[in-house]
């Protein structure tokens, strides 16, 4: 028996060996967890390949040129993205602190310098220029 978890209060990943629950979890914290998990044989991690991130833009200012808010959402449950890379065009780095989201070259931009992006929330920023088109092309999950 064994398998992995994602310890919330340390934001890694743990591999369980030869226990059917992880004994350092409160028990509180063990059924946040297991409603997290998908269950196929004995603790075995949810695989997030179906989940991966997606990228949505919303145009929030009218002038010219127009703003747009870009948010970056990881939709696993289980594990942190890392090192999210996004189609981008001919994207400007004028328009954005590299910081947040760095163009690496053509049509490859990576978002918050490659940091990991907790399950299941989103990273955001703006800039104002026409619209990019702008989808992911790269990522890990950190417990994978």
């Amino acid at each position: 028996m064994g398998g992995r978890t994602w310890d919330m209060a340390s934001q890694t990943c743990n591999y369980i060996l030869g226990s059917t629950y992880p004994p350092s979890f409160p028990l509180p914290s063990l059924l946040r967890h297991v409603k997290s998990v998908v269950w196929w044989g004995s603790w075995k991690g949810a695989k997030c390949s179906a989940d991966g991130p997606t990228v949505n833009q919303t145009q929030v200012g009218f002038g010219n040129p127009p703003k747009f808010m870009v948010e970056v959402h990881n939709n696993c449950a289980m594990c942190p993205v890392i090192d999210v890379h996004i189609k981008c065009g001919n994207f400007s780095q004028a328009l954005v602190s590299p910081r947040l989201f760095k163009v690496l070259g053509h049509d490859n931009c990576v978002v918050n310098a490659g940091l990991p992006l907790p399950p299941l929330q989103k990273f955001s920023f703006n800039y104002s220029h026409q619209k990019y088109p702008m989808s992911p092309s790269i990522w890990y999950f950190q417990c994978e």
